[in-house]
């Protein structure tokens, strides 16, 4: 082997980390933490723990397995209609999951920039779109990840700095990170939308495909973990940073988020490390968090859309193209209709968590099957922890429905 095949190579695994430290991730751990200050963060434990756990599945089966989820599940059933079936109903989720996350990123993007330039933010989600859609028709795997990794990298040094220079109350943290509490159930929507906002469904898709683009065979296992692993970890501690910056600077006792309602006043978060300059440098942040995301999304739906119709794989064909094109329509659509971008985000990421257990599912079905993976399926813990994750998704996203159920029937 080469020392050039030795040296790790960090990527692929940006784009997850660049997924979901998105202007979503930005958004709720800003409103976690200036509800419930540290209470919340253990959702944010658990939600890193099931994404290095559901990402080292997904980057298996294209690194061992030399597919994409969706190619697996439209060629690991032995019946063609039941695989065909699994298939579309996970397109579906994952269709719908893009969309309504690329709205949110759009959004999200436009909520950054307005802050700066008093323009109308339809024409902004318009620019915005266009924007990622160039990048998008441009097709080349490697422009893309230098967008992304260089935007994870300022996101976390100007988030994790600021926390630096605040200090941190470590009980408090600790007691926050290691102890679940639901705040009398008050909270069950921002912990879905935290869990959401990391634990990103279509990131299993996307995952699956993009690291074939760098690692491919037994040999580049160990790097494409270490790379998977480094920038989740990354993207966790970004994600605490900002609940850590927003309770430091939000969080009354009684918790109320009343004081964010736009992109200004979450900027308060960096004005111990910025003072003034806060409020544009965390428009520049949160315009190029919604940029990267606004990338990523597209490009999942891209890869699914291709896998399970049996498509030639990347995202160089026509029709690849075109999905991805679609997406950012779509987001671009639903954005100009005048909805609030914070509630459009938050919806985006508790669809998410929603959508979670089910194409969580279809993965350790995937990752269990010999016939994709030889020796190389899942370990009996691996399978506890990711049945685990199953469990405590749906039972989150269960709790939710059912609160919305009471509420409705004038029971709550």
């Amino acid at each position: 082997m080469t020392s050039s095949r030795r040296r790790i190579r960090i990527g692929p695994g940006a784009l997850v980390a660049a997924a979901f430290v998105g202007p979503g991730t930005v958004t709720t751990c800003s409103l976690a933490g200036a509800r419930a200050g540290e209470a919340l963060l253990w959702a944010l434990t658990f939600s890193v723990i099931a994404t290095l756990v559901l990402q080292e599945m997904s980057l298996r089966l294209g690194v061992i397995g030399g597919r994409g989820l969706a190619e697996a599940l439209r060629e690991g059933f032995r019946s063609p209609i039941l695989g065909r079936s699994a298939g579309f109903l996970v397109l579906i989720a994952v269709t719908f999951g893009c969309a309504a996350y690329e709205t949110g990123n759009l959004l999200g993007a436009a909520l950054g920039l307005e802050t700066v330039f008093p323009i109308a933010r339809r024409l902004l989600v318009l620019i915005i779109g266009v924007v990622a859609a160039l990048i998008l028709l441009k097709g080349s795997y490697r422009v893309l990840e230098s967008i992304l990794v260089g935007t994870v990298i300022v996101m976390s040094l100007a988030f994790i700095t600021t926390l630096l220079i605040t200090g941190i109350d470590v009980i408090a943290t600790l007691r926050g990170a290691l102890l679940p509490s639901l705040n009398g159930g008050g909270d069950i929507f921002l912990v879905i939308a935290l869990i959401g906002t990391t634990v990103v469904p279509y990131n299993l898709f996307l995952h699956a495909a993009a690291v074939q683009e760098r690692f491919r065979g037994a040999a580049d296992l160990k790097p494409a973990r270490l790379d998977a692993g480094v920038s989740i970890i990354l993207g966790g501690l970004i994600s605490g940073a900002i609940v850590l910056t927003a309770a430091g600077a939000f969080h009354e006792p009684g918790g109320s988020a009343a004081a964010i309602t736009g992109a200004g006043d979450m900027a308060g978060q960096l004005e111990p490390l910025l003072g003034k300059a806060a409020t544009v440098f965390f428009s520049i942040g949160l315009l190029a968090a919604g940029i990267s995301s606004g990338i990523t999304a597209p490009m999942a739906a891209a890869y699914a859309t291709g896998g399970i119709l049996g498509w030639e794989p990347g995202l160089g064909g026509k029709r690849q193209r075109a999905v991805a094109l679609a997406v950012v329509v779509t987001g671009v659509i639903f954005g100009s209709l005048g909805v609030q971008p914070l509630q459009a985000i938050m919806l985006a990421q508790a669809a998410n968590g929603l959508l979670l257990p089910v194409v969580a599912v279809f993965l350790l079905w995937a990752a269990n099957n010999a016939g994709l993976l030889g020796t190389y399926v899942n370990r009996p813990l691996t399978n506890i922890v990711g049945g685990a994750v199953v469990l405590v998704a749906a039972g989150l996203g269960g709790w939710a429905l059912l609160k919305v159920i009471r509420t409705l029937l004038g029971l709550a």
